[in-house]
C-alpha cells in the first residue's frame, strides 16, 4: 500500500490468561497497523495472567518490524475495565483502537472498515458480532438499556476505536471509568456500532475469575448507571402501601364486627404505618443516593456533539 494513512494509531489489547491466541491476534493486528499506517503502537495490557502469555507476547513481537509494541503488566488481577483504561492512559496516538479480548472471531480488514467509517464523522465506532447473544447478556442489556437514559442502546462487542477527543471527555467526566461503554455511550459524541460476520469454529472461553469479575460489574453498573433500584424502592412502596391499605381496612372491619384481644387492634396499626414508613425512607434514601451518584460519579455539566463557527 503506497499511500498509508498519517494519523498515529494506537491499539490497546487486553490479556489475560490467553496464551493460546494471544500470539496470532498480536500478529494479525500489527500486519494491519503496518500494512496501512505510517506511524503506530501495540500496547498489550497483561492483567496478571498465571500462564505463559507475556513470554508468547515477546516472541511474537519478534517479527514485528515497524510497529512499537509495549507490554503494561498488572500488579495483579484488576478486571477488564481497569486494565483498558490504563492501557489507554498510557497510549499517545491521535486515536485508539480498544480491543477487549484476543479472540479473532473476525476477519482483520474490517479493522479498516471501522477505521474508514470512523473517518466519516464519528468520534466513536465499536464493532459487534452478528451473532446470538447468550441468554444472560441478553437480559443484562435489556435491563440496562431499559433503564439507563444514554443515547444510544449497548450491546456486546469486541472492539472499537476512539478519537482523543473521546478520550478526553470521558477522563474530564470521571477519574474512575468503572463500565467504559456506558460511559461512552453517555459522553454526547457522534458514536456508530458495526456488525461483522463471526468466523465459525471459534469460542471465547473465559475462566472463573473472569466470569465472577464480569457478574460484580454486570451487578455494579446496573446499580451505578441505571435507576434499578430506585425503580424497585418504588415497587416495593407501593405495595407495601396497598398492604397497609387493606391490614388497616381489615382491622377496622375486624373492630367493629368481633371482640379482638386487647391491644389486637392498635398493634396491627401500628405495625402497618411504621413498615409503610420504612419503605418510604428507603426509597428516599436510594433516590438521594442516585442523585449523589449523578452527581459525583457522572458529574457532567453539560454534553455536546460539535461546535460549528458559521461566521468569521
Amino acid at each position: 500500500m503506497e499511500n498509508k494513512e498519517k494519523n498515529f494509531i494506537s491499539a490497546v489489547i487486553y490479556v489475560h490468561n490467553a496464551e493460546n491466541c494471544i500470539s496470532k491476534f498480536l500478529k494479525a493486528i500489527a500486519s494491519v497497523l503496518e500494512e496501512n499506517f505510517e506511524r503506530s503502537e501495540i500496547i498489550c495490557v497483561n492483567d496478571s495472567s498465571d500462564d505463559n502469555s507475556f513470554n508468547v507476547i515477546k516472541t511474537a513481537s519478534e517479527s514485528v518490524t515497524k510497529t512499537s509494541i509495549s507490554v503494561v503488566n498488572m500488579s495483579y488481577f484488576h478486571g477488564l475495565e481497569l486494565a483498558m483504561n490504563a492501557g489507554v492512559d498510557l497510549s499517545i496516538g491521535d486515536f485508539v483502537f480498544e480491543f477487549d479480548n484476543t479472540v479473532l472471531d473476525f476477519d482483520t480488514y474490517f479493522i479498516m472498515d471501522i477505521y474508514r467509517r470512523f473517518l466519516e464523522g464519528y468520534d466513536i465506532v465499536s464493532a459487534s458480532p452478528a451473532k446470538k447473544e447468550r441468554l444472560t447478556s441478553k437480559a443484562f442489556y435489556c435491563i440496562f438499556n431499559q433503564f439507563a437514559n444514554l443515547s444510544y442502546k449497548i450491546s456486546t462487542e469486541s472492539f472499537r476505536i476512539l478519537s482523543r477527543r473521546a478520550i478526553n471527555r470521558i477522563s474530564s467526566m470521571n477519574k474512575t471509568i468503572l463500565y467504559r461503554k456506558a460511559m461512552y455511550a453517555n459522553c454526547g459524541l457522534k458514536t456508530d456500532n458495526m456488525k461483522y460476520p463471526v468466523k465459525k469454529g471459534i469460542s471465547n472461553m473465559t475462566n472463573i475469575k473472569e466470569r465472577h469479575y464480569r457478574t460484580r460489574l454486570a451487578v455494579n453498573s446496573l446499580i451505578l448507571f441505571t435507576e434499578v433500584g430506585y425503580r424497585f424502592s418504588m415497587i416495593m412502596t407501593m405495595l407495601m402501601m396497598l398492604i397497609s391499605v387493606f391490614t388497616v381496612a381489615y382491622t377496622v372491619i375486624t373492630y367493629c364486627t368481633s371482640h379482638p384481644v386487647k391491644g389486637w387492634t392498635t398493634t396491627i396499626l401500628f405495625l402497618s404505618v411504621c413498615f409503610l414508613g420504612l419503605f418510604g425512607i428507603q426509597t428516599i434514601i436510594v433516590r438521594y443516593l442516585q442523585l449523589l451518584v449523578d452527581m459525583v460519579f457522572k458529574r457532567k455539566h453539560y454534553s455536546f456533539e460539535s461546535i460549528e463557527k458559521l461566521t468569521k
